[in-house]
């Protein structure tokens, strides 16, 4: 299948501002305790992103990244994979399985590190999105900036959730020609919704050319539209999620739409979009997928969690958000945790959700 992208420069108005009326959800309100058993952890390898999808038998199976843990914490862009594991609850207790997508060698584009995965079920078959890199290979204390920059955005497709998984030779969200557009150096870390009208709309993070090598700049976030969940899409390379003289502002949106409009959680650095001042996580809404504004009740979480003996525990990081939606409403927040700066160790930690109230803004 050829999945090479079509690149067109669509301008759409972004705003940070609240429209004045629109549908508000209050997000912060649902989030309740954690039970010890959705916190998902294992001693040898450090875990980051976890989505999950419900079979037509009930199971419930993780797509989530691990990486040897003995190789430290940057290693998660030269030796993640994804994993999978099942279990009977949406909260869990879940219990590894096997290897979804493993490394294939460095010839392939997504041959030595898959990460970042997010699945969805479309009229009956599977769909699991990802982020994959080639390189040397080589675990270094810092970001390994080779993997890093051959970061590319690809999908796999099974009938079912325990695979196998057919992937393909060439990224589903590939780098712009280019050198001035916004995503010429790197793409990764997508999130995809499928709208009222059947089309989709993914939205990825993406590395320009125009910061100093290697690492280049400046991180954005942009969107692509497609008729089939496999593409091809077309790009729009209008930046989204911005806020004014904020180099890097926000990280892993995960979009979904309800039946009426789309909606996003987004990781919000140092809270410039919910007002909290510090690192948490932020709503935003769209009519269509593309024009994104703030929500009404923009404050998703803090970096804090109330586990169900009522401990309440602090977070260096607690991101990579995802839902599992039954029957399009959110009932678990799933979530990469890390405790310490020292970045020893990390879990994913998944958070039941309280039945959203519907009203409205007031104009």
């Amino acid at each position: 299948m050829h999945l090479l992208v079509t690149s067109i420069l669509i301008v759409f108005g972004f705003s940070g501002r609240v429209s004045a009326q629109q549908p508000s959800l209050n997000f912060q309100a649902l989030v309740q305790s954690v039970p010890p058993k959705a916190k998902f952890i294992d001693e040898d390898y450090y875990i980051w992103g976890g989505s999950m999808a419900r079979d037509s038998d009930g199971q419930c199976h993780l797509l989530y990244s691990r990486w040897p843990r003995q190789l430290g914490h940057n290693a998660w862009v030269t030796h993640s994979e994804i994993a999978h594991a099942v279990a009977d609850d949406p909260l869990g207790p879940y219990k590894h399985v096997d290897v979804a997508l493993p490394a294939r060698g460095a010839k392939f584009w997504d041959g030595m590190c898959t990460h970042n995965p997010t699945v969805h079920e479309f009229d009956g078959k599977y769909y699991l999105y990802y982020m994959g890199n080639t390189g040397d290979g080589n675990a270094t204390a810092k970001l390994n900036p080779i993997h890093r920059n051959n970061q590319r955005i690809g999908v796999a497709v099974s009938e079912s959730l325990d695979g196998p998984w057919k992937r393909f030779d060439r990224p589903l969200i590939d780098v712009s020609e280019s050198s001035d557009a916004p995503d010429a150096l790197m793409t990764s870390n997508p999130s995809i919704l499928r709208r009222g009208d059947g089309t989709y709309v993914l939205i990825y993070k993406a590395v320009g050319k125009k910061g100093p090598l290697p690492f280049g700049g400046p991180v954005v976030h942009l969107a692509a539209v497609s008729n089939s969940p496999t593409g091809p899409f077309t790009k729009n390379l209008q930046t989204l999620f911005t806020a004014p003289g904020v180099k890097f502002p926000a990280e892993d949106p995960y979009i979904w739409f309800d039946g009426d409009r789309c909606w996003a959680i987004v990781n919000d650095h140092k809270g410039h979009f919910n007002k909290t001042g510090e690192d948490s996580l932020a709503l935003f809404t769209s009519d269509d997928g593309l024009n994104w504004s703030v929500a009404a009740n923009p404050w998703v979480l803090q970096r804090k969690l109330t586990w169900s003996d009522g401990t309440v525990q602090s977070f260096h990081r607690l991101e990579r958000p995802q839902l599992w939606l039954d029957g399009g409403v959110p009932k678990v927040l799933f979530c990469a945790a890390e405790e310490t700066k020292e970045k020893d160790h990390s879990f994913n930690v998944h958070i039941p959700l309280a039945k959203p109230l519907a009203d409205k803004v007031e104009p």
